[in-house]
């Protein structure tokens, strides 16, 4: 059942437009419609897309890296340090190459002692030489700016896809390890 309001309106728009009001009433839910047709169409095409902007990722530092992707994140799970007091053991241990995936102006700011620099902006410049030295099982720790930079998880799958298969990614990177007064090293 209509409203006896909307048949006044509906009345008042056939005897001649009525007042102002009643004609913005009309571009009001007409512009509704229109808004409500693109955002439609917008998810549409989104979820469609090969390259569409994931609307669920896992946006919280404390609880992993802050990634679009979940089901990366969560293949990655198994082949992360988790904690800097982790990668600090490993550190003391001396069995795995730190590598500092950063930019070589940060490296050479600071970094884990004993790492190598592989700039990720640099890797395909630098991957074969970097690899041609390490035996296959060598054990790697990537790590760049901490939970909110992906570049240590890109670097590692890199390496894993040129058959080094021990590699890591230390979480809390470079912040994390100085925000634990571990050693500090500059060239």
């Amino acid at each position: 059942m209509r409203s006896h309001a909307l048949a006044v309106a509906d009345s008042l728009r056939e005897v001649g437009g009525g007042p102002a009001i009643f004609r913005m009433f009309d571009l009001i839910k007409k512009m509704m419609v229109l808004l409500t047709v693109a955002a439609g169409l917008a998810l549409l095409v989104n979820g469609l897309s090969p390259h569409g902007i994931p609307l669920i990722g896992q946006w919280d530092a404390e609880v992993g890296v802050v990634t679009a992707d979940t089901d990366t994140a969560a293949l990655w799970m198994d082949f992360e340090l988790s904690s800097p007091q982790a990668a600090k053991q490993v550190f003391d241990a001396g069995h795995a190459l730190f590598v500092d995936v950063r930019s070589r102006d940060m490296f050479a700011a600071g970094h884990i002692p004993g790492a190598v620099s592989l700039p990720l902006g640099d890797f395909d410049a630098m991957v074969e030489a970097f690899a041609a030295k390490l035996p296959p099982q060598q054990p790697i720790i990537t790590y760049c700016s901490g939970r909110l930079c992906q570049d240590s998880h890109t670097v590692a799958q890199l390496l894993m896809e040129r058959g080094l298969e021990n590699v890591v990614v230390f979480i809390d990177g470079f912040p994390g390890w100085i925000e634990n007064g571990y050693p500090v090293a500059t060239p």
